[in-house]
């Protein structure tokens, strides 16, 4: 048994609520209808994130003990379209680096066409993936050629938007007809 003095160490959680909007929207009584309703407080129904409070963790699931040992809580905005843009093209270890370097060990020069970043960007965008769908969305577009062109002779293998759109439709069809 050891003891720890915790005074001076910060604990950081983190995690995505999805749908905590509601339970926020819940409590400030947004959709207020009838007698008292011009008492209604003026809320930013847009960026409702900002009124997040911990009972709100609360009527999530969250236990009061926890909650307890968080004295800040705080709320981050969606990453934007530049931000993701980077996250996937600018880092040593980027995913589009990584899949460069997997393809180049067989001697296969690959290229992304820029149209085909933003295509991915947009992908992530739309399904409100952030920065970790960007390595779902780039696996469903590139799980084929890995399989396939280390099979080739090598060469230069450009990956196009034409491309990405028939792979992300294929993989969209197919999880449609599995949920059916």
């Amino acid at each position: 048994y050891i003891q720890v003095n915790t005074s001076n160490i910060l604990f950081i959680c983190g995690g995505a609520f999805d749908g905590i909007e509601k339970k926020i929207a819940a409590r400030l009584n947004t959709n207020a209808i009838g007698y008292g309703s011009s008492l209604k407080q003026r809320v930013d129904e847009h960026n409702i994130m900002q009124y997040i409070q911990p009972q709100d963790l609360r009527s999530f699931g969250l236990i009061p003990e926890l909650i307890g040992r968080l004295p800040v809580l705080t709320y981050m905005e969606p990453l934007e379209r530049k931000a993701l843009r980077s996250i996937l093209t600018e880092p040593k270890n980027s995913i589009i680096r990584q899949y460069e370097t997997l393809m180049s060990l067989d001697d296969i020069a690959l290229r992304f066409e820029d149209e085909v970043l933003d295509y991915i960007v947009d992908k992530a965008l739309e399904f409100k993936l952030g920065a970790r769908g960007l390595r779902s969305i780039c696996e469903t577009i590139m799980t084929d050629i890995m399989f396939e062109a280390p099979s080739g002779e090598g060469g230069e293998l450009r990956i196009t938007k034409a491309y990405a759109e028939e792979k992300l439709d294929r993989f969209a069809t197919e999880s449609w007809k599995k949920a059916m």
